[in-house]
């Protein structure tokens, strides 16, 4: 009995200890009264978090009335979790900072230089210090191009690649890897990318490995019937460095059956020691240029108007072919240019033309469009899966609601209205997983000592606004995002300042 005593004594000693600490001291943020969803899969619990400068100091039973703080946000009732992270996003900080469209959603992190196009190259030291200088609203890493880095020998058309050229590139990589970039992206459907053959990639794979960072993919074929071969083409460099699918889809395929199929092959690299992930956005339409329905042999300028010119019948037949294929011109949806929010049938009507005849006039850059060639069911699927993160594809200004509902929409649809998802599952795949995969090792959690990026909300309150017709429409029900311990917005206000930060890679 004694014994119990003093061990009594000595708990609570050191929890008046604890308690007189805290109070002796100042703290910027306290976010009381709250049910943590801590970003690792664990269940919820009751905390109170204290952040100091940018970190989060300490998490526990705290007194509110006792801890001198500037700020307090009373979370009761709330969830408070990580602020999201979102592995594939586009947009350009120096243009526009603020990124409203992310906080909205709870996204506190994006990755940009995706799809084989980075935000510059070369000179990767004065890119950071410029996005430093602004303080973007969101934190931000980035990733080496390799479109952009052949663009850097001047390898953007079908040509010879030899040896000096691929030195060339390996050093440029190495550059920016060392200068903070956390892997390569691919575009091997784009132009230069699809040009690059086995050797290239493998070369360019092993520079990535060395730094330890990650190739993020958006791969060569995501068709039905050429996705295994892709997913096959990124595996190999997975011997290399860790790779990951972006934006993982089937375009043609359809149901949970060949999903589980896809996800299992994913699955078999894995346990063969391949380092592979995937990334997702919950919408079933897809968005990039035009270009996508053209022939590999007419996909530069240079070579389709060479192709207007030589074999205009064979350009159009296949032009059509692949329109019809990809669920005729009016599942393709113009998202920028002077037709931007029509289809393609509807701006063949205005201007009196067949549709082949409008895409063959405005080529395979004269715009970028969604295109609804998904199956709904087959991607939910795809997105649930407790492997794959989620990302959003999506800019500030891009014409598809994913840039400003893909967050959103996972809590709202999946957590509460479907319930495929629990919500600490949920925020794991938005949070701690992503963190875990890019390589960030301070941020994704709720941990003492991690960076204080934080979202509240009330799960039945989240709701995305946005939609193909009215795509700019801000996400709801996040009422505080916090960054870098500083409130970035409180329910539908915007702070004026910025506090996101340029992350880099340590090597």
């Amino acid at each position: 009995m004694a014994k119990k005593t003093f061990i009594c004594i000595i708990f609570f000693f050191f929890l008046g200890a604890e308690n007189s600490t805290l109070k002796a001291q100042s703290w910027d943020l306290l976010i009381h009264g709250g049910i943590l969803v801590d970003g690792t899969g664990s269940a919820p619990y009751k905390a109170d978090i204290l952040i100091k400068s940018d970190s989060i100091a300490k998490i526990g039973k705290i007194n509110k009335d006792s801890v001198l703080t500037s700020k307090k946000i009373d979370a009761s009732g709330k969830i408070v979790s990580p602020g999201f992270i979102d592995m594939h996003a586009h947009g350009n900080p120096l243009q526009t900072p603020e990124f409203q469209n992310f906080l909205a959603m709870g996204v506190t992190t994006i990755v940009l230089g995706q799809d084989g196009s980075s935000v510059t190259i070369g000179s990767f030291e004065d890119w950071f210090s410029k996005v430093s200088e602004i303080n973007p609203g969101v934190n931000i890493a980035t990733l080496a191009g390799h479109g952009s880095l052949r663009n850097s020998v001047n390898l953007s058309d079908d040509v010879e690649v030899y040896d000096k050229d691929i030195k060339r590139m390996e050093k440029a990589l190495s550059k920016t890897l060392e200068a903070g970039a956390y892997g390569m992206s691919l575009g091997l459907e784009y132009v230069p990318g699809l040009f690059a053959e086995e050797d290239e990639l493998k070369r360019l794979a092993e520079v990535v490995g060395e730094y330890d960072g990650i190739i993020v993919s958006h791969m060569r074929s995501e068709d039905n019937s050429k996705i295994q071969a892709s997913l096959e083409e990124l595996a190999v460099l997975g011997k290399y460095a860790r790779v990951q699918a972006s934006h993982l889809k089937v375009v043609y395929g359809e149901g949970e059956e060949r999903a589980e199929e896809i996800l299992n092959i994913l699955e078999t690299y894995r346990s063969e020691g391949i380092p592979f992930s995937a990334d997702t956005y919950p919408y079933a339409a897809s968005y990039t240029g035009i270009g996508i329905v053209f022939p590999e042999w007419a996909k530069t300028e240079k070579d389709w108007k060479q192709a207007i010119v030589e074999k205009p019948k064979v350009l159009r037949t296949f032009l059509k072919s692949k329109v019809d294929q990809r669920n005729g011109p009016e599942a393709i949806l113009f998202g920028n240019g002077v037709y931007a929010g029509m289809t393609l049938k509807q701006a063949s009507e205005l201007e009196k033309k067949d549709p082949i005849d409008l895409l063959l006039e405005m080529g395979p850059r004269g715009a970028s469009a969604a295109h609804f060639v998904m199956n709904e069911v087959l991607q939910d699927r795809i997105a649930v899966d407790e492997h794959v993160m989620i990302s959003s594809d999506g800019s500030p200004t891009m014409r598809h609601p994913r840039g400003y509902g893909s967050f959103a929409k996972v809590i709202r649809k999946y957590v509460v209205e479907e319930e495929r998802l629990s919500i600490q599952s949920a925020v794991e795949k938005m949070s701690a997983l992503p963190a875990k995969t890019l390589g960030l090792t301070d941020r994704g959690q709720l941990k003492e000592g991690f960076k204080a990026d934080i979202i509240i909300f009330d799960p039945s309150n989240v709701h995305d606004l946005a939609n193909f017709e009215d795509p700019h429409q801000l996400a709801e029900g996040f009422d505080w995002v916090v960054v870098n311990g500083k409130v970035s917005k409180e329910d539908s206000t915007f702070s004026k300042d910025r506090f996101g930060q340029v992350l880099r890679k340590s090597n």
